[in-house]
């Protein structure tokens, strides 16, 4: 039985959070790792992530390939499209595709790339059944060999300091035989794109028979299929197993099966969780607190991350280390089209935990009794209405509801 609700109150500290003020605290620690024959550099860092996204592009000499949910009309979209003009023009074959619901830049912004014979493609650019479809994949890969992925778009937001209000994400730069695999997904996605007759279900069909291999380094993905995708199947199998669960996450609303793991490894061992304590979506966050009541129960831990807007994705399952695009929420298990890597490497684990310790360090600790405090009637009914919202609605739309938390 649900404990009884305290009444309804809203600490000082979440006020301060819906006013968007910045705390004094930098980016977790930058750090480069090797595994399994690939070279990973991990970049927390707003202007470290941008400067090794410019530098991938200046350093092409064959071939741009770049895939983003956002791309921005603002200056560091500029830039971005700049350096990708100037690879053009010294004969880099560069294709650019960006979602058309995620992006506000329209297309008389990317001419220039057209205007030196770079490629430029929307996806979903029309209103059909492909319309349903949302790409969540960012990745920008250098010459088939380097690539850049992770949870961050081309937008100011995610190249901004924390005093600035800039997200908190992270870029890895891999070099190794998995970004081969990745080029060849863009390649599909490519091709269907450019057919205008492709249909729905050939995307489902492509997600569902992606063969990530059962090797250490896994390249997954996710998307709108009727079963479980590779990657919705692979981590639910490692958190099946699991004695110990560290993740940190923007968006934080999984499915109970999931969240029924996540309990149990609590309780056969460890489970900490890194969330959202500030958003430019309160509504995930919301969303995100009306479950925190059964796993603090179950001695879960939880913290929420508050010098910046938190927008990583990152989960590590015992020796499994999982980074990408995809949030741990309906949407991005279900839905969405999302790229997830795969690295079971024991040393990763442990510098990627440290990490997550630094981001703990900076939060705050969400115990049951704070919970209980926060969670007064109107809250709590505010809070299961976020969470129905992020469950059937897309997150550009969400934000603009912002219910208050």
């Amino acid at each position: 039985m649900p404990r009884e609700m305290a009444p309804d109150r809203e600490s000082a500290q979440d006020e301060r959070q819906e006013a968007g003020a910045p705390e004094d605290c930098g980016h977790p620690t930058p750090f480069s790792a090797a595994s399994h024959g690939h070279k990973l550099d991990f970049l927390p860092d707003g202007a470290g992530r941008y400067a090794a996204l410019l530098e991938l592009i200046e350093s092409a000499q064959h071939t741009l390939h770049l895939f983003y949910y956002m791309f921005q009309d603002d200056e560091s979209g500029a830039g971005v499209l700049s350096a990708l003009v100037a690879s053009a023009e010294r004969g880099v074959d560069v294709q650019l595709i960006v979602d058309r619901f995620g992006t506000d830049a329209g297309e008389a912004f990317f001419r220039p790339l057209r205007d030196v014979g770079g490629s430029f493609a929307l996806f979903n650019p029309r209103w059909s059944r492909r319309y349903l479809i949302r790409n969540h994949q960012k990745m920008a890969i250098a010459d088939g060999k380097t690539a850049l992925v992770g949870g961050f778009n081309v937008s100011d937001h995610y190249f901004a300091p924390p005093e600035e209000n800039g997200w908190c994400d992270l870029g890895v730069r891999v070099e190794g035989p998995v970004v081969e695999h990745l080029l060849g997904w863009y390649r599909q996605i490519a091709d269907w794109i450019e057919d205008r007759h492709a249909r729905y279900r050939t995307i489902r069909t492509m997600v569902r028979e992606w063969d990530p291999g059962d090797s250490a380094v896994r390249m997954l993905v996710g998307g709108p299929t009727a079963v479980p995708s590779n990657w919705a199947r692979q981590v639910k199998a490692d958190l099946r197993k699991a004695s110990r669960l560290d993740l940190v996450m923007a968006y934080f609303s999984p499915p109970l099966s999931f969240r029924r793991l996540i309990r149990r490894i609590s309780k056969r061992g460890q489970a900490r969780l890194v969330l959202a304590g500030k958003s430019d979506n309160t509504t995930t966050i919301s969303a995100a607190r009306a479950l925190y009541g059964a796993l603090l129960r179950d001695d879960c831990q939880i913290y929420e991350f508050r010098p910046s807007k938190l927008h990583m994705k990152v989960l590590v399952i015992d020796d499994a280390v999982y980074f990408g695009s995809a949030n741990f929420d309906h949407r991005s298990i279900r839905l969405n089209l999302e790229l997830m890597f795969r690295f079971e490497d024991a040393e990763l684990a442990s510098q990627m935990r440290a990490l997550i310790d630094e981001m703990a360090e900076a939060s705050e600790q969400v115990t049951y009794a704070v919970h209980c405090q926060r969670r007064g009637f109107f809250s709590y009914m505010r809070w299961l209405a976020s969470l129905f919202l992020v469950s059937a609605l897309d997150y550009t739309v969400t934000r603009r509801l912002n219910l208050r938390m």
